[in-house]
């Protein structure tokens, strides 16, 4: 039986309304390789964002946080800070593709290696939701690797798991380096990245 909450409620109808949102804008796409439902993994990266005992504000970030990059762009950016507010929106620019989010795709590693450049100077609530966010799709790579092996990583835009690899091990430097910026629940959350990271062998 859960402990009884404070007497306002940590999450108010925005969260629920986000929630809907989210669903509404990913209900057609799939999680890579598979049958689940994209939302899946925003739920999962809003719940770590929400263990690590966060904001509101950084919970509807997390469930909004691919809604500009997946085909949203700019306009759902409007959207976003008309209906969440500038913190939210905020939040979901910073972990969005720049490169995608206006213009055609640039190449994976120009991708990659921009969202990297670009940790350094993430406020610690978009830090919080782009480490939620990496480590939902750890937990996953990992899984699937368990069952798969190195058949998974055709799924993957490169195709290589060493490029998986390298990547996953330079975001964990990258969210090293501000570790001091992540709050008591993210230093919790940067360790079990860590953990899953090591399994993969990057």
């Amino acid at each position: 039986m859960p402990d009884a909450g404070p007497d306002a409620p940590l999450l108010t109808d925005r969260f629920a309304d986000a929630v809907a949102y989210a669903e509404r804008h990913h209900r057609r796409q799939l999680r890579k390789g598979t049958r689940v439902p994209y939302v899946a993994h925003l739920l999962a990266v809003a719940a770590i964002v929400l263990e690590m005992e966060t904001t509101e504000d950084e919970a509807i970030g997390a469930l909004l946080h691919d809604v500009v990059e997946d085909g949203g762009g700019m306009a759902a950016h409007a959207e976003i800070t008309a209906r969440f507010g500038d913190d939210v929106a905020r939040i979901v620019l910073a972990n969005s593709d720049s490169t995608t989010v206006e213009g055609p795709k640039a190449p994976w590693h120009e991708r990659k290696q921009a969202y990297l450049d670009a940790m350094a100077h993430k406020a610690p609530d978009e830090l919080r939701v782009s480490l939620a966010d990496k480590l939902h799709n750890a937990r996953t790579i990992a899984a699937d690797h368990r069952r798969l092996g190195e058949d998974l990583w055709p799924r993957f835009t490169t195709g290589r798991g060493e490029d998986v690899r390298w990547y996953y091990g330079a975001l964990l430097a990258a969210f090293e380096a501000r570790r001091d910026d992540l709050g008591d629940g993210g230093r919790r959350t940067l360790d079990e990245l860590a953990r899953v990271i090591a399994e993969l062998g990057a």
